[in-house]
């Protein structure tokens, strides 16, 4: 018996045991080719994409083509997938949980019985990939992609232009770039400052791409009208659109115009009463209101009511694609309308140029180009969106006259095609395929996100790193390299900037409109990601690799299959139930981004650890409380954001997450944390952490080499020099914020020996005496002072900074009593806030000083009475805010009989918030007296007390993170 047994054991149970042997020894080896495999496909796909844009639609082998990609792209995702299994297993290999040698032999076991799945998974998808190219040798098949061979490799785009030297603000860009506008510019500006005094809508009718919102907004901010009328709103109306949600936004508008504080009750009024509330504050101003983007006929019907007839010379203005939309304003009200015209041949090709050739050859076009160029743009047949758009393209390619016709020869059979709204959209869809296929994914993105939605630069770039879409690059982070990704698609015209930083890098943007239509289709033929709204429940087909849900909805979740699922992005602002939660949480286990920005969220359950695979969590302006202990099972996660919530203390857990990159907080209690966070030697940012009575994280910080960004409050003085040994170990630090715990305690930095990267300084807390080191930073943009009690004027050592552009001294930053800006000095800066100076009584401005200032702010220096001389002389000064001033001060400047009006009337925009009695002092009390009022929060102040304040109008509260 025992002979039989030996037996079968030798002719069967031995090979299979061998089999197993060597496919567990051949692991590391495969996944490797299945890497390159991987690679080879996402380049087959990136070329078939484009074989099938040039392919008609009725060709025959395009439908082949197009089975064929979608069969390998869900190839690549289930490569991607056992990719992201085998690094994981090769790291629970590498950190056992446990030490025992029971625990040993069991996770030994797992780990073998995981290999082995991976390595079954391995076979089946090479199988599954070779009889993909096995079947795609017909005609219908791959081989189709030999016309691509003959076409320029297009991917080799020109960056110049870094991140850097983007400073392209929308206002500077239009004045300069904007071409084809002047006639229909100054025809609106006269319709919009002359005629009858009666309500008047001025619509701009086009088609979509003709550049009806940049005309208007090239209108809209021209220094005439901001003078001309008393307030002003830009509202993005768009398909989906609720009447409630334009009446809170236009009050939003105007509230924020004046720096006034919103009603209380605003988001629970309804139409009636916000309708009301819009009429009641425009009754005796003179308006003008925008709305941008309308398609409904029956808009006007939904907000004549609110947009008050007040016989004041107020304006609306409307752009829209549809001629009905403009003409049924007619019933009540009077009405222009502007038909956009296409541009003219010869403005095409100027436009066209300056995009172009906008780097290269000083704007003007080679003479080897001029013919392609010109058959390029005849066939873009004036559309200005079009024309941009091919035209940034081009900008990024080698300026071969080859190259070009081949280009040419492609958009033709585009043109010749379609030659409506249909075909245009095809021809931005060509500067899709001609990008690289990370960049693709990139662009695909802003499609996770609403229309017309503002993504915020920060959050796309971790989520574009999250992804895995930013590839690793010689002396660069993973974000340096991402924020070139963003640069590149700027450049291309497929991103448009809507936001910047102070110091002109790009703080949020947005893609067209048209573009965005397109990046709904791509998602489509991509398996990108499915968008689940209330109004589109529709299921997808095949795999998708990411959701939207923008609905609150149940019945969805537990239809949609799970296992290749990476991210979700949740924008609905309704609640979640308990049940959608859970289901995230215990259903999508190969999350890597899961985002709950705004969602009305209040607690996250234990089972947040099972999410294993995430790089990327954001609980941000939610209601949660606190944060899971299971938090810490988390090893692969680099960002948490738990701003704008209610979380005060992270668990110590938290210690545990040894590649979290980016640890964002409204404050960060550092009892947790002490003794771990050392270890945390990935973290890029962390913000804001609150120091313990004994400052033992102080000295761990100095572990944290790679940090770019630190915020810490309740700082003391006996802090400052492991502080400063710390610091001094940070070599890439660009940021950093030091509140005190009060403001008797003093910042001793003396000891800080350079700090060359650092580009922001925040400095909250008794300086003794001005730090040395301070002018010598070379890279600093930005420097904020509060309480530092300085007696002597800092401006001295100030004025050479070669790049500061904005400097704020404020709550007793200088106690002296006379500031004077030095002739030649403080060239680049573009913003100054002087603010709750109670000493000072003079500021002196030489000519030649503050040569870029844009901005100034002065609010409550009660012993400043005159405005200071000087002022003049400040040529591109175009704001200037006076908040809470003297008396005398405010009447010195006022355009009837003021003595020093003459000083400031060079400035387009001056704005003047004041007490409603007199005699009012910086320590006034009594805010029942109060007009209008700014207040300025730290993260960490609770505001109380103004619950007496029967009488006070206007209360502006403004969150600084």
């Amino acid at each position: 018996m025992a002979e039989i047994a030996l037996s079968f054991a030798r002719e069967h149970l031995l090979p299979l045991f061998m089999e197993v042997a060597n496919m567990l020894r051949g692991v590391p080896k495969e996944v490797e080719d299945i890497k390159d495999e991987l690679e080879s496909i996402q380049a087959l796909i990136n070329d078939a994409d484009k074989v099938t844009e040039a392919e008609s639609e009725e060709d025959k082998s395009r439908d082949g083509i197009t089975k064929r990609v979608k069969q390998l792209r869900e190839a690549s995702f289930c490569i991607e997938d056992i990719i992201d299994e085998y690094i994981m297993c090769e790291e629970k290999e590498s950190h056992p949980g446990c030490a025992a040698i029971p625990c040993e032999t069991v996770d030994f076991i797992k780990t073998l019985i995981l290999r082995l799945q991976i390595a079954y998974k391995i076979q089946d998808v090479k199988s599954l990939v070779r009889g993909i190219r096995e079947s795609s040798s017909g005609r219908d098949g791959m081989q189709s992609q030999c016309c691509l061979e003959q076409r320029p490799n297009s991917c080799k785009g020109n960056q110049n232009v870094t991140w850097q030297n983007l400073r392209m603000a929308p206002l500077y860009i239009e004045e300069t770039e904007v071409v084809g506008f002047e006639g229909p510019r100054d025809e609106l500006i006269d319709w919009l400052m002359k005629g009858r005094p009666e309500r008047t809508v001025i619509s701009v009718v086009g088609m979509g791409g003709l550049g009806k919102t940049t005309l208007v907004k090239n209108v809209f901010y021209h220094k005439e009208i901001i003078r001309h009328f008393d307030c002003h709103a830009w509202i993005t109306v768009s398909q989906s659109y609720t009447v409630e949600g334009l009446l809170r936004d236009m009050l939003h508008k105007f509230y924020k115009e004046k720096m006034e504080v919103n009603p209380h009750n605003i988001a629970g009024m309804d139409r009636e009463s916000l309708i009301n509330e819009v009429r009641n504050y425009l009754w005796q101003k003179r308006y003008v209101v925008l709305f941008d983007d309308v398609w409904n006929a029956h808009f006007w019907d939904e907000i004549e009511f609110a947009v008050v007839d007040n016989k004041n010379g107020s304006r609306v203005l409307i752009t829209t694609r549809k001629k009905d939309v403009a003409v049924s304003c007619r019933k009540s009200s009077f009405v222009q309308v502007h038909e956009l015209q296409l541009l003219s041949e010869e403005k095409s090709l100027e436009l066209f140029y300056k995009k172009a050739f906008r780097y290269d050859f000083d704007g003007y076009c080679p003479k080897q180009l001029v013919d392609t160029s010109f058959e390029i743009v005849k066939k873009c047949k004036g559309l200005p969106l079009a024309i941009v758009a091919i035209g940034g393209l081009l900008s990024s390619k080698d300026k071969v006259a080859l190259e070009w016709e081949m280009f040419s020869q492609n958009l033709s059979s585009e043109l010749e095609r379609n030659s409506n709204l249909t075909g245009i959209t095809k021809i931005l869809g060509l500067s899709y395929d001609d990008l690289p296929y990370n960049l693709k994914s990139c662009l695909l993105y802003f499609g996770m996100y609403p229309e017309d939605c503002k993504v915020k630069s920060s959050r796309l770039i971790r989520q574009w790193i999250a992804e895995g879409f930013v590839k690793h690059e010689r002396g660069k982070t993973l974000e340096e390299v991402a924020k070139q990704y963003l640069t590149e698609l700027i450049r291309r015209s497929l991103v448009q900037i809507s936001s910047f930083t102070i110091d002109g890098k790009v703080k949020g943007c947005r893609v067209h409109d048209l573009l965005y239509e397109i990046i709904l289709r791509k998602f489509e033929d991509t398996g990108f990601c499915q968008c689940i709204t209330e109004h589109d429940k529709s299921l997808p087909s095949g795999i998708i690799r990411r959701l939207t849900i923008a609905t609150s909805s149940n019945d969805l979740m537990g239809s949609i299959e799970s296992s290749h699922i990476r991210t979700i992005l949740i924008i609905t602002d309704k609640g979640l139930s308990e049940y959608i939660l859970r289901r995230i949480l215990t259903k999508y286990m190969m999350l890597k981004v899961l985002d709950f920005e705004n969602a009305r969220l209040y607690y996250v359950p234990e089972s947040l650890g099972n999410l294993i695979y995430l790089k990327y969590l954001s609980f941000r302006n939610t209601w949660v409380q606190s944060l899971p202990k299971s938090i810490g099972k988390l090893q692969n996660l680099e960002t948490l954001d738990v701003r704008q919530t209610r979380v005060l203390e992270m668990p110590r857990e938290i210690c545990k997450l040894r590649k979290l990159h980016h640890l964002l907080a409204n404050i960060i209690s550092s009892i947790q944390l002490k003794g771990s966070l050392g270890g945390m030697t990935s973290l890029l940012k962390i913000r804001l952490l609150e120091i313990d009575y004994d400052g033992m994280v102080i000295r761990e910080l100095g572990n944290l080499k790679q940090l770019r960004d630190l915020r810490i409050s309740n700082f003391r003085e006996e802090h400052g020099s492991t502080l400063c040994s710390s610091v001094n170990e940070m070599q890439h630090l660009e940021k950093l914020y030091i509140y005190t715990a009060n403001d008797e305690e003093v910042i001793d930095l003396h000891f800080i020996s350079s700090l060359s990267t650092l580009r922001k300084l925040c400095l909250r807390g008794k300086l003794l005496k001005f730090p040395n080191w301070i002018p010598k930073l070379e890279n600093l943009v930005k420097l904020s002072l509060k309480s530092s009690k300085l007696i002597d004027d800092p401006l001295k050592s100030l004025k050479d900074m070669p790049n500061l552009v904005f400097l704020s001294m404020s709550y007793h930053a200088y106690e002296g009593e006379s500031l004077h800006f030095q002739n030649g000095g403080f060239q680049k800066l573009k913003e100054l806030q002087l603010r709750y100076l109670y000493n000072l009584n003079s500021i002196f401005i030489d000519k030649g000083t503050l040569h870029s200032l844009e901005k100034l702010e002065l609010t409550e220096i009660p012993q400043l009475k005159r405005v200071p001389f000087g002022i003049q002389h400040l040529e591109k000064l175009e704001v200037l805010n006076i908040q809470i001033m003297p008396t005398e001060f405010e009447q010195s400047i006022t355009p009837n009989g003021g003595q020093d009006h003459w000083i400031i009337q060079h400035v387009s925009r001056v704005s003047i918030i004041t007490w409603a009695s007199e005699g009012h002092g910086g320590n006034n009390p009594h805010y029942s007296s109060l007009t209008e009022r700014e207040i300025i929060k730290h993260p960490t102040l609770e505001i109380k007390g103004y619950g007496t304040a029967s009488s006070l109008s206007d209360l502006a509260l403004q969150y600084l993170n």
